[in-house]
């Protein structure tokens, strides 16, 4: 096998004019991903972009690597074609809230629990931001836009509570204003085998403006992000003087160290098959205006989906012996099956 060319964010840099409204928090992501492809020891004829439709839909357009701007909400139905036919290719998927949790809920949700090989990076604004400022599946309730100009009543998805309720097996969550976080966390759900979730907090500086600053300004950050890292009790705050514990019914509740210890403490287990202690997690904060956990809430191993339709057509194909498919396509408009 040829060695793999040692390449530089240029080379991962298409010829497009990137056209996203100044200040999009998209162009810090997409920084992010190109600096980061080059570290990863792959290549770029066998990697792949798709999109849905949407502001981040672009993303295979500023990217020198193949790609697909696909339909508004089957990227993961169309990257699940490609994923399980060409088990060679890293696939990837960029997504909004809208078009990966409104039209293409069921396709992402199954692309999940199938555990098709795929990186999903789903970026998330709480807003429509193409179509102009209508509200998204997770706008907050009572949100007021052009589509809810009395308020939201809907009931938010929270992205992550969603994807490990699908079973997917790497799921975290990063923010658009701290590109170290986001590369290492796109390093890891790049390197998971099976179907990685990632929810990219974004933010949409015309429609939804600071929607996340709460929590995720560079002032805010010590106090109101929640880090998530394996074997290490779960501490925050400037001096780490705030952290979370569980209560006999499971419940998870943020307190003072000096108050409980440290031995009180939950210690993340990111690797736990039960997803119990990664859903009461990612039900910690109630919106981006509380503190709020950040990182890899469960990464398990489980068969890849690929791998097993390929094991099973082998076998098929041993009980039945060689078919003889021009033969089959021959046969008229009917035939029996024994």
């Amino acid at each position: 096998m040829t060695a793999i060319p040692v390449t530089t964010r240029k080379d991962w840099t298409s010829d497009q004019e990137v056209r996203w409204c100044p200040g999009c928090g998209d162009y810090s992501i997409l920084a992010a991903v190109q600096m980061l492809l080059p570290d990863l020891g792959v290549r770029r004829e066998s990697t792949v972009f798709l999109s849905g439709i949407g502001c981040a839909a672009r993303f295979p357009y500023y990217m020198n690597t193949y790609g697909m701007h696909s339909i508004h909400g089957r990227a993961p139905a169309i990257a699940t074609g490609l994923a399980t036919t060409r088990p060679d290719l890293d696939v990837w998927i960029v997504t909004g809230d809208g078009d990966a949790l409104s039209i293409g809920g069921n396709h992402l949700i199954h692309a999940l629990r199938r555990n098709v090989n795929m990186t999903i990076l789903m970026f998330n604004n709480q807003i429509y931001g193409l179509t102009k400022g209508q509200y998204s599946p997770t706008s907050e309730i009572s949100k007021v836009t052009k589509s809810t100009p009395f308020g939201s009543i809907d009931t938010p998805f929270n992205p992550i509570s969603l994807a490990i309720g699908a079973e997917a097996t790497f799921v975290a969550r990063t923010h658009d204003m701290d590109r170290g976080h986001m590369q290492e966390t796109f390093r890891r759900a790049h390197d998971h085998k099976g179907a990685a979730f990632v929810e990219v907090y974004q933010n949409c500086n015309v429609f939804n403006d600071g929607a996340f600053e709460k929590i995720t300004s560079r002032d805010a950050r010590a106090s109101m992000l929640i880090p998530l890292v394996h074997g290490e009790p779960i501490r925050f705050g400037a001096d780490l003087e705030r952290g979370v514990v569980q209560r006999s019914d499971g419940h998870l509740e943020m307190v003072e160290v000096a108050e409980v210890g440290e031995g009180a403490l939950v210690v993340h287990d990111e690797v736990r098959e039960d997803p119990g202690l990664a859903f009461a997690l990612s039900r910690l904060a109630s919106g981006p205006h509380e503190p709020t956990p950040i990182g890899v809430f469960r990464a398990v191993e489980h068969p890849e989906y690929g791998e097993e339709m390929s094991r099973q057509i082998v076998r098929a194909q041993e009980r039945a012996g060689a078919g003889d498919l021009e033969a089959l396509l021959r046969s008229g408009s009917t035939w029996t099956i024994e």
